[in-house]
């Protein structure tokens, strides 16, 4: 299947959710260093497997949002949603 035309709406959706899986892991990965956590840690703290921590981290495009709540919550994140131009 070819990639969506970036012109598209399809297109910048998708650069959209690229946006937010690339924050959400790097805020995840940073909030696990400084807690001193491996990936291991953080996945027994909020009963996930280490393999959806690394998934979380790689910014992969599916992940499970239950799960994804266990392990911000783990980590003391919240994720807030608000409007375009809205501050959350």
């Amino acid at each position: 299947m070819p990639a969506p035309d970036p012109r598209s709406a399809a297109g910048k959706r998708g650069r959209r959710v690229g946006r937010l899986s690339r924050a959400v892991a790097d805020e995840v990965r940073a909030r696990r260093r400084a807690l001193g956590l491996t990936q291991q840690d953080l996945a027994e703290l909020a009963g996930v497997s280490e393999r959806f921590v690394r998934f979380v981290e790689q910014a992969k495009a599916s992940v499970q949002l239950d799960a994804l709540e266990a392990l911000l919550d783990a980590l003391g994140l919240e994720l807030r949603l608000a409007g375009r131009g809205e501050s959350p």
